[in-house]
C-alpha cells in the first residue's frame, strides 16, 4: 500500500468538495479500492500504485474543470471520471465563468472592443457612461489572466474623491473608512470568484484594493491594474498612477468624463491624458455609449434624459 499527498492549487474547497463534502463521498464511491481523506486544499490516499495513479490523473483534471467553471457537479465528476468530457456549453463571446458556471461575457460590441483591446496593448482606456459594463469587463478580464496564470496579481483602485481623500472623519480604522468607495470592485469580484477564494486571495494580497493614494511609490509587476471612476483623478494623480506599470503589467482605466466630482478648478487628470497618451503605441481607448448600457432599461433613459437637458442648456448658452 502506498501513500501519496495531493495538493489543490486555486480551488475553493467548497467548490471542489461539495456541500457537506458530498463531492468527496462520490469519490469514495467512484474509487472503493483507496482510503481517501481531504482536508482544506489537501487530499491524503491510500492504495495500490495503479489506481492511485488514476486517481491523481482523475483528480488533476477535476481541479481544472473546476477552476474553469467555479462549479462542480455530481454529473461533472461522473463525465470525467468515466472518460467522458463534461457537458459545456460554448457561448460566444465569453470571457469566463462566474459563480456556479455563470457565463460573463462580452455583451455589447464596445465590451468585445475592450477584451480584444486589452489582448493586443498594455494600457487600454474604457471610457463611457455609468451601467456600460466596462469596468466589470475590466475585472473579468483581470480575473481571467490571474486565471491563466499570466499574471500573478490584481490591483484595484479607486480615488477617493467623495471624501476629499480626507478619511478621518469617518468612523472606524482604514479599512473600514475606504471599503465604501471600493465595494463596487469588491461585488464584481463576488460575481466570478467563489467566496472562501477571494478571501484567500485578498488575505494573500494576490488580489489587492486600495485607494488611489495607496498606489504611491509602488512598481506593478505581473499584474493587472485597474484605476475605476478615473475621471476623478488630479493630473499628478493619474500620472502617478499610469507610472506604476511594471513589467509584464496591464492596465485598464476606466471612467465617465460627464461625471467628473472634482472642483471646477482642476481639470480631470483622465481627461487629460487620453489627450496626451492617444498617439501612442500599446495604449488603446474605447469608448462606450449610452446602448452599451446593460442595468435595468431605465437606466439608458435616465442618461438620455440627462443629455437631453444638458443639449438644451448648451443652445440657450449659445444663443
Amino acid at each position: 500500500m502506498i501513500e501519496r499527498i495531493i495538493i489543490l492549487e486555486n480551488v475553493d474547497p467548497l467548490v471542489f468538495f461539495g456541500i457537506n463534502n458530498s463531492n468527496t463521498q462520490l469519490l469514495k464511491t467512484l474509487f472503493p479500492k483507496l482510503r481517501i481523506v481531504a482536508r482544506g486544499n489537501v487530499i491524503k490516499v491510500i492504495g495500490e500504485e495503479e489506481e492511485l495513479t488514476l486517481f491523481e490523473e482523475k483528480i488533476h483534471e477535476l481541479e481544472k474543470f473546476s477552476i474553469e467553471m467555479n462549479v462542480l457537479k455530481e454529473e461533472d465528476i461522473l463525465d470525467i471520471v468515466k472518460g467522458k468530457a463534461p457537458a459545456i456549453i460554448n457561448v460566444d463571446n465569453l470571457i469566463i465563468h462566474g459563480m456556479n458556471g455563470k457565463p460573463i461575457l462580452a455583451r455589447t460590441a464596445n465590451q468585445k472592443k475592450l477584451v480584444d483591446a486589452f489582448d493586443v496593448n498594455d494600457m487600454v482606456f474604457a471610457i463611457g457612461p455609468a451601467g456600460s459594463g466596462k469596468t466589470y469587463t475590466a475585472i473579468a478580464l483581470a480575473v481571467r489572466a490571474l486565471k491563466t496564470k499570466q499574471i500573478r496579481k490584481i490591483i484595484l483602485s479607486r480615488p477617493a474623491v467623495e471624501a476629499g481623500e480626507k478619511l478621518g472623519f469617518l468612523p472606524g480604522d482604514m479599512k473600514e473608512k475606504i471599503d465604501p468607495y471600493l465595494q463596487p470592485l469588491y461585488d464584481a469580484l463576488e460575481d466570478m470568484i467563489p467566496p472562501m477564494k477571494l478571501k484567500e486571495y485578498i488575505e494573500s494580497k494576490v488580489i489587492q484594493i486600495a485607494p488611489l493614494a495607496f498606489m504611491r511609490g509602488r512598481t506593478l509587476n505581473d499584474a493587472v491594474i485597474i484605476l475605476d471612476e478615473a475621471q476623478n483623478t488630479t493630473k499628478p494623480q493619474i500620472k502617478m498612477f499610469l507610472t506604476r506599470l511594471g513589467i509584464n503589467g496591464k492596465m485598464i482605466i476606466t471612467g465617465d468624463i460627464t461625471q467628473i466630482d472634482l472642483p471646477h478648478s482642476q481639470q480631470s487628470g483622465l481627461i487629460h491624458s487620453m489627450k496626451l497618451l492617444h498617439n501612442i503605441k500599446g495604449i488603446a481607448t474605447v469608448e462606450f455609449n449610452k446602448k452599451d448600457i446593460v442595468r435595468h432599461r431605465l437606466v439608458q433613459r435616465i442618461v438620455e434624459a440627462y443629455e437631453g437637458e444638458e443639449h438644451d442648456h448648451q443652445n440657450r448658452e449659445i444663443r
